[in-house]
């Protein structure tokens, strides 16, 4: 078996690339799930917003 990499000093891992701080604040980068609600994040692509838990999709309007 291949040997797993080792993140680099510093990297971020998953669930904190989902949120920003600055100073004291926290906050969210994507939206919550209107369905699930608070704890439920939705994924990001190109043309929509998906959420993995209820599979509820939302498009975003063309320009």
């Amino acid at each position: 078996m291949a040997a797993q990499k080792q993140p680099a000093k510093g990297a971020k891992k998953g669930k904190w690339k989902l949120y920003d701080k600055s100073g004291d604040k926290v906050s969210r980068k994507n939206k919550s799930c209107p369905k699930c609600g608070s704890g439920v994040f939705m994924a990001k692509h190109a043309n929509r917003w998906y959420c993995g838990q209820c599979h509820m999709t939302e498009f975003s309007k063309q320009q």
